[in-house]
Formats: structure tokens, sequence, C-alpha cells
């Protein structure tokens, strides 16, 4: 079905007024035509009803079309105008087009073919001009919309910031209260440690077995306190950056050996076999001997604590001439795979509830994880519960110091091609000779 146009024809001379509508009637265009004569008539015709074109005559008694066009604008009525001007004023209707105007046509030429093609493309001209304006409507919307999101989530961002600062202060004094009532704490725990060894000395007087053994376990409880302490000391030196390794050549071996014969009585009390096994072509490193044993202790004391039988093996040996690894393995109850991220964490421990069976602060991996990073190392962790855990650790034989800008500290780099990676931020596969089955080494005797 052909479509019907609304047309409103504004024009003070009849003659011409009956050229537009003959015009259209030969061309066969299905319309509904209305006549005006002047600009306040073709003005109210606009207000009451929508056309779908005007043809709108240049000169208009009373007001002409440029007064009209500017008086549409101004009441945001919106119709597609052609311009209907004699011979001769086209620069007129080329600035009428300029303020609101879609096209014009010369009355002398006013015929049928000319009339239509004008009429057709003034509409399609408006109506994309119509989606044009919908679109940068939706467009200044949509920006307008980003702009408030924006403000928004700098409003949001500063107060993360602020909140981020409040925590950095927060940790800021939470680390310098740990350090200043470890330091406080120890003093007193030493006085206490002293005293009972002196108390246990035969030449200060003999002691029943009964006062012999709350004086031993008031010395044991306070060695234990004093470790706790100085755990947390350390782990506030760290934070904080100021704790420094002091290395020097040392044998790896014998702080080894030495270790596990600390650790070696607590496994001999859970009946836990301990083996140790060393296979270095050349026992001496430069690294911190505290802090390696540190380390060693950390490590072989959680392997005991966390085992109810079987046993611990430690393995050390040579993977390249500048690198080494240690390895300790246990038949605990193992770790699972959805805590490994969280389990060098500071505080944190598996059990987190406050009748837990196994004690601790839960900062040992976490200094153990901050010491092997000082020293340019690797940790890798793999575990199964009910079946055992595996911490190996790698570290270069000679760590390198590389003073602070700025500072009277060192930090430490192993300052080799392969950089600083902490494995248990994406734990690797151990090396093949590490069983999954039985979670032991096939060459060591249990």
């Amino acid at each position: 079905m052909e479509e019907t146009f609304k047309i409103l024809v504004v024009d003070d001379d009849e003659v011409d007024r009956m050229a537009v509508r003959l015009a259209l009637t030969k061309a066969g265009v299905y319309m509904e035509l209305s006549e005006v004569s002047d600009g306040e008539n073709a003005f109210s015709a606009l207000q009451n009803a929508n056309f779908d074109c005007v043809f709108l005559d240049y000169h208009l008694p009373n007001q002409n079309s440029l007064t009209l066009i500017h008086k549409l604008r101004s009441s945001e009525i919106k119709v597609p105008l052609v311009i209907l001007t004699a011979q001769g004023e086209e620069k007129i209707a080329v600035e009428l087009m300029k303020i609101g105007a879609t096209d014009y046509l010369l009355k002398s030429q006013l015929f049928s073919e000319n009339l239509t093609r004008i009429l057709r493309n003034a509409i399609k001209l408006f109506q994309a001009e119509i989606k044009a304006d919908l679109a940068y409507q939706q467009l200044k919307e949509s920006h307008e919309q980003l702009i408030c999101k924006n403000q928004e989530l700098e409003r949001q961002r500063e107060q993360i910031q602020l909140q981020n600062l409040r925590l950095l202060e927060a940790s800021r004094l939470k680390t310098k209260f740990l350090a200043t009532i470890s330091h406080e704490f120890r003093t007193p725990m030493n006085a206490i440690i002293g005293f009972s060894q002196i108390l246990l000395r035969p030449k200060f007087g003999q002691l029943n077995s009964q006062q012999v053994d709350m004086v031993e376990r008031i010395l044991n409880n306070g060695k234990h306190l004093l470790m706790l302490l100085n755990e947390v000391l350390d782990f506030s030196k760290l934070e904080s950056g100021r704790l420094e390794l002091k290395p020097e050549i040392l044998d790896l071996e014998k702080i080894v050996n030495n270790s596990v014969s600390e650790i070696m009585s607590l496994a001999e009390a859970k009946k836990l076999s301990l083996v140790v096994e060393t296979d270095l072509q050349n026992t001496l490193i430069f690294n911190d001997s505290v802090r390696v044993r540190q380390i060693l202790i950390n490590l072989l004391a959680n392997a005991v604590k966390f085992t109810e039988s079987g046993g611990i093996w430690v393995e050390v040996k040579e993977i390249t001439q500048n690198r080494l690894t240690i390895t300790i393995r246990d038949t605990g109850i193992g770790i699972s795979s959805k805590d490994f991220k969280h389990i060098f964490e500071a505080f944190r421990q598996v059990d987190q509830g406050i009748s837990r069976k196994y004690p601790g602060t839960g900062l040992g991996l976490a200094i153990t994880d901050s010491l092997v990073q000082m020293m340019g190392g690797k940790i890798f962790l793999e575990s199964k519960l009910g079946v055992g855990s595996i911490f190996k650790i790698e570290l270069p034989r000679q760590i390198r110091l590389i003073s602070n800008h700025g500072g009277d500290g060192y930090n430490l780099n192993l300052g080799n091609e392969e950089g600083i990676y902490y494995s248990h931020h994406n734990p690797p596969q151990l090396p093949s000779q590490f069983n999954r089955a039985s979670m032991g080494y096939p060459h060591l005797k249990q």
C-alpha cells in the first residue's frame, strides 16, 4: 500500500499553492494536503498537527519565512521545510537552510518529478537528522552517566586510598607494638630461664625430685615462650625491613646435622624416625648461619609437630655448581590444596580455632618464606591430606649483597638470569624422583 504523506503548503499566492498541489497530484503522491496563506496560520497548524513536510514560500505577508523558522525552532517544532523561492534568491534559500530549512526549490521548477524528488529527499534527510539527534542525545546522556560514574569511582578511590593509609598506619603501629612488646618480654623471660638453670645446678643446693620437675617445667616453658617471642620479634623486623642477613662462609652439612640433632629428641618422644642424607661435592656455602639454621628448625619442628607416626626425611644435594636444595619430607597430616595459597601467610594456621590441637604463633612458615626470599631462593610445596608434606628449598650457594640506595641496610639478590621466584604462588611439580604415590624417596631407607 502506497504511503500517504501529510503535507502543508504555506504561500500567500493561490496560484503557487495550486501549482504545488497539481504537481504532487500528477506525480501520483498519496497525500493529505493542507494550505495556509501566512506564517501565523502556518505556526498554528504546525502546533496542532504533525506534518510529513512543509512547502514554505520565502515571501509571506506580515511575517517572512525566516521569522517563522526561528519561531518553530524556539518552540521545538521539528518538521521538514522546503523553501519555495524565486529565481535569483538561491543564496537566501541557502542561508535559510543553515538555520533549519531542509531544502529549497525554485518556483520556476515546480514540476512533478522535481517536487516528488525534493519531497522524498527532504523526508529522508529529516528522518536521518532525527535519528542523529536521538543518537547524539543518547550519547550525551551516556556521557553524563559516565561522568557521574567516574566521579563516584573517584570518590571511592579516594576513600580506598584513605582506608589504605589508615591500614598502613595501623600495620606500622602493630609492627612497632609487636617489636616493643617482644623486646620488653624477652628481658624478664631471659631472667626466668637463667634463674631456672641456676636452681638446677647442684652447687646451689640439692632439690628433691618434685622441685626438680617443677623447675624444669619452668625452664622448658620459659624457653618455649622465648622462642615464640623471638618469632614475633623476627617477624616485626622482617615486616619493617630492619632484619639484615650477616653472611659468612659456613659448612651447610654441619648446620643441617646440628639442626637435626636439636629436633631429634622431639622426634624420639613421638617415636618418629629422622633420616638425613647429604649429597654435596662441596659443603661450604656463603650465607647467614643463624638464618639458615632458623629455616631448618622451623621446617623440622613443623614436620615433627604435624606427624604422629612414620618418619621425617631430610635430603641435601646440589642441582648445579651454584645452587643446592634442602628437602624435608614427612608422613604427617598433610595440607589440603585449597590451603596452599594461605600456608605462607603470617599468623595463618590450617586450624584457626582457639582450642586447636597444634599450638604456635603461625609465623614459622611466613618467616621461612621471607628469609628464603631474602636469600634469593625458591620454596616448593607438595602435600596430600593424610599422606604427608614435602617442603623443598632451593638456595644459591653464595648470596650476594646489594646496598640499598639511601639506606644503611642491605638487600640480597641472586644476580642470575632466573631472577627471584616464589613457587608457593604458583606451585610447580617436584622433580621426578619424588614418587607421588608413596610421597617418598626411592633411594632413602625408612
